[in-house]
């Protein structure tokens, strides 16, 4: 077979990308492979926007099914994004016999259990390379240049967004919602951020890497979530003084002893030393640490056109190549995730210590009253120190940093603070990771 024919459905700005990034490679690709990808049909709502990429419009279509039910297509691509109508789509695609690669970490993360059994009853590959990290290549190392291992932990800075928006916070002292309408005008936050600021894409790729790293069938629903949005420039600045650097974290981690696996997203204090708390503006990073490798460290760009186009297409050269040689192209079953099949730690079970900001009324009594109420649920208290000038009868901030103690413990401790006369807002709350 000379020619390995491809549909696209979905061509906004990563269709579009593919599209371009399939026109610059393809001589490259065809030497590569042997074979030559063609892109046959495109299947979008909209067909009468002009793309900033050259395809012939006759293969551009508004009627999905027309590119599904088409014998001559071998691979469908998705990047439709969003829950439905992609699985609808994927399905189909898989039950025609049609290999399928996809970039939409919302619909693996939320029926990934399902799709994933589906590609393998029907006897055809579902690949997902760009659902995490955009261009770094790290579901493929999982699955075959780490397969050996045992997988311990995962710790990613998997949000562009976030990244940017803490690393300028951090580094120019400036408020949330600044550097947010900054990112906004230079096109690397949506018009509506709460998906990526609220912690909601870190957390689909973290089930994503949790169902694959631990061969648990992890859903989005399973993850614990905090955002960065209620963190002031005065967290940061405490933060780096206490030698720390702020980081929102996909974090999974496997319990050797009883095989629990813990998977949250939240902002999280690491050592500034730490490899991780260096990586900053757009980029992400994947730290994976294996029982044989120990600890590795993935990092690019996790989004963008070409980065992403890059994920895509590798995904489509693994299928392509194996149906070149004459071999059954499938998903690799090395770290096959069985639905329904999961063990998971409840993140009320979390030990670790924690930074606290609690805006306290400043009168005589207050901080013994904090304190006490601490220790009454067994939170030690390792460090504290005031932020900002004392102006008694005015609110002022007061930042605790906490031994090693459970996130129960510590969560009742701080629901029976704000209901004190001297708590005058909800206490802010970092976690610590020290054992990297």
């Amino acid at each position: 077979m000379d020619t390995i024919n491809i549909g696209l459905i979905g061509f906004g700005n990563i269709g579009t990308g593919l599209v371009n990034a399939l026109n610059q490679n393809s001589a490259l690709i065809a030497e590569r492979l042997g074979v030559e990808l063609h892109l046959t049909r495109i299947a979008d709502a909209d067909t009468k926007r002009k793309r900033d990429a050259e395809y012939d419009p006759a293969i551009l279509t508004n009627d999905a099914n027309a590119l599904l039910d088409d014998p001559n297509i071998q691979v469908v691509v998705e990047l439709v994004g969003g829950l439905e109508p992609a699985r609808t789509f994927v399905e189909k695609a898989l039950r025609n016999g049609k290999h399928v690669v996809t970039a939409n970490k919302a619909m693996l993360a939320t029926f990934g259990g399902e799709l994933w059994q589906l590609a393998r009853e029907q006897g055809v590959a579902l690949l997902y390379e760009a659902s995490v990290g955009g261009g770094i290549p790290i579901i493929r190392a999982l699955e075959t240049g780490l397969s050996a291992n045992g997988i311990k932990k995962i710790y990613g800075i998997l949000n562009g967004t976030c990244n940017y928006i803490l690393s300028h916070m951090q580094q120019d002292g400036r408020a949330f919602e600044t550097v947010l309408a900054e990112a906004q005008a230079h096109g690397f936050a949506e018009p509506d951020p709460t998906y990526d600021v609220e912690g909601y894409d870190t957390a689909h790729k973290t089930a994503i890497l949790a169902s694959l790293a631990f061969q648990q069938d992890v859903r989005f629903s399973d993850v614990f979530v905090e955002g960065i949005s209620r963190l002031k420039p005065v967290d940061l600045e405490n933060a780096r003084q206490l030698g720390y650097t702020v980081k929102l974290l996909g974090i999974a981690r496997r319990d050797d002893a009883d095989g629990r696996v813990e998977v949250r997203v939240h902002p999280t204090l690491l050592p500034q030393k730490n490899m991780l708390a260096n990586v900053n503006g757009v980029f992400n990073a994947i730290l994976v640490e294996g029982d044989l490798v120990g600890q590795t460290l993935f990092y690019g760009r996790g989004a963008g056109q070409l980065p992403t186009s890059s994920a895509i297409l590798s995904d489509v050269m693994s299928i392509a190549a194996d149906i070149a040689r004459g071999v059954k192209a499938t998903t690799d079953d090395r770290l096959r995730v069985k639905v329904g099949e999961k063990n998971l730690r409840p993140v009320s079970e979390l030990e670790t210590s924690y930074y606290l900001r609690v805006s306290v009324e400043d009168r005589p009594g207050a901080m013994a009253k904090i304190s006490g109420v601490l220790a009454s649920h067994g939170v030690s208290i390792n460090s504290m120190l005031q932020s900002g000038e004392r102006r008694e009868g005015k609110a002022a901030d007061v930042i605790i940093v906490t031994h090693r103690t459970r996130e129960a413990e510590l969560q009742a401790a701080l629901q029976e603070i704000a209901a004190t006369d001297v708590a005058k807002d909800k206490p802010f709350v970092l976690r610590v990771e020290e054992d990297l």
